[in-house]
């Protein structure tokens, strides 16, 4: 094993290497920060470039931008409540929360240091256990699937434990928003009202950008807070006894989100809230959650970074991609005839530990790069919030018309703005939309495609072990909430 790890690193050790990962690294922090690119369309942009390179040092560019493009999403978001990417919007709910107590610093240090831990750890699992996570991939069926995504909506048990028929409220919202478009079975229109840009549905990005980003503009409008600013920034940044504090998050959520990553279709989104929800419910800060908490802010990035090394493990073991970026990846591989599969290890076994050995390096160059940027990123948003709303609002609606170059994509980011100015107002939570129309989709496919199975047979659901076992946590997640505060109220 040490062997072979030499032979990545000896692999990537050349100037055309390095700088392919360096260069990599600060792409996917750049299209990370920007709302609308996604870590997925930042390496689809840059496959094009790689058509004459090695193969080694086309592919760990790729992987570099891919990972740095997972954290990059964080640094908006923490900023000025703008997740650059989908797996950020995790991140934002304690991130954004100090900012706004005017300490970003915190937030963006915590963030770097979570992201590139996460990819380290995640790059160890993917060395060490790539065959034995694809073969855990390779048993989840339809029934799996859908456990595994009542599993992920029963976290509204813990991001709206204050008010859990709010929180249910909402997540009805975001899962009848989520019809809209056509069948997955019978391919009819569904409340699509003629217009057909949405038979493809509510485009993710621009429903994003406005229930985050527009909403906030709202807000500050209603409250008429665009006239000063109250808070000062502070350039602090956490000691480094309270980063090593957090082991604990960054160990667990690595891991989770590893072996989130290893499941096709499951990805970073998913990963970052599920991490969040796990952390916050062993926290001993369990009531800080979602209002400043650094382990708030650790736990998804950590989760989301580590998704990169588990997507990886299907991608070069089996041939399936883990996430839609491993999909871009694929198509990389082959442009250099090279087959992902088993037999890659034998026949290019240098690029495979290449790879392994190129996450690490870009890990460290994430961190780097990411230390530096923090003071940079508090003198932007230093500005006073009359310069900063409107820079807002103009980067929702460009990134939301880059999504799919579509007026209607801005319609929707403004629709969600507006809704999501109305759930603040009145108090409701916002994520639970969020993981409705994440993991909605996957709920009715395979709900449907299980009873097509089973002919009908609920039973399908609890005679599956795994599925059983994930209905079983979500129930638990659903009472926990209910109980503990049963047990707090019997005690006072």
């Amino acid at each position: 094993m040490i062997d072979n790890l030499l032979l990545g690193f000896s692999t990537i050790a050349t100037f055309p290497a390095l700088f392919a990962i360096v260069a990599g690294v600060l792409i996917g922090i750049i299209c990370g920060v920007l709302p609308g690119l996604s870590a997925s369309t930042a390496v689809a942009l840059m496959v094009p470039f790689t058509f004459g390179m090695d193969p080694v040092v086309s592919i760990v560019l790729l992987v570099s931008v891919y990972l740095a493009g997972e954290y990059g999403g964080s640094i908006t978001a923490i900023a000025i409540g703008v997740p650059g990417t989908p797996a950020a919007a995790a991140t934002m709910l304690d991130g954004y929360e100090l900012t706004k107590q005017g300490k970003p610093g915190l937030a963006l240090t915590t963030s770097v240091v979570a992201s590139s831990i996460g990819g380290m750890i995640g790059a160890i699992i993917l060395f060490c256990f790539s065959e034995p996570l694809a073969n855990v991939a390779l048993s989840f069926g339809a029934p799996e699937y859908f456990a595994l995504a009542v599993f992920g909506l029963a976290i509204i048990s813990s991001l709206a434990s204050d008010n859990l028929k709010k929180g249910f409220i909402v997540m009805f919202i975001g899962l009848f928003l989520k019809t809209i478009g056509l069948d997955p079975f019978s391919g009819e229109e569904r409340f699509t009202f003629g217009v057909p840009k949405l038979m493809d549905g509510l485009g993710f990005i621009p429903a994003l950008i406005g229930l985050f980003a527009m909403a906030s503009v709202f807000t500050d409008i209603d409250k008429a807070t665009a006239k000063s600013r109250t808070i000062a920034l502070s350039f602090a940044m956490p000691k480094i006894r309270q980063l090593l504090s957090m082991w604990k998050v960054y160990l667990h959520s690595s891991i989770l989100g590893s072996i989130i990553g290893v499941l096709p279709g499951a990805g970073a989104t998913i990963a970052s809230f599920i991490c969040y929800n796990e952390v916050k419910r062993f926290s001993k800060k369990k009531d800080q959650f979602g209002k400043g908490c650094l382990e708030g802010v650790a736990a998804p990035e950590s989760g989301n970074n580590a998704v990169v090394g588990g997507s990886l493990v299907p991608l070069l073991t089996l041939g399936i991609p883990g996430s839609g970026t491993a999909a871009v990846l694929i198509g990389a591989l082959m442009l250099h005839d090279i087959q992902p599969g088993p037999l890659l290890f034998q026949t290019n076994g240098n690029i495979v530990y290449g790879i392994f050995a190129g996450l690490f390096v870009a890990c460290l160059a994430q961190l780097f790069f990411g230390l530096i940027g923090v003071p940079v990123w508090i003198k932007v948003i230093s500005a006073p919030k009359a310069l900063l709303l409107p820079v807002i609002a103009s980067i929702s609606v460009v990134g939301s018309y880059s999504y799919n170059n579509s007026i209607v994509d801005v319609w929707v980011m403004l629709g969600f703005g507006l809704l999501g100015y109305l759930l603040k107002k009145f108090n409701y939570p916002v994520s639970p939309i969020i993981l409705a129309l994440v993991l909605g989709g996957i709920l009715e496919e395979n709900f449907r495609r299980s009873l097509m199975i089973s002919e009908g047979d609920f039973s399908i659901f609890v005679t599956h072990p795994i599925s059983a076992v994930l209905l079983l946590f979500a129930v638990l997640s659903l009472l926990s909430p209910i109980l503990f505060n049963r047990l707090a109220k019997v005690k006072s």
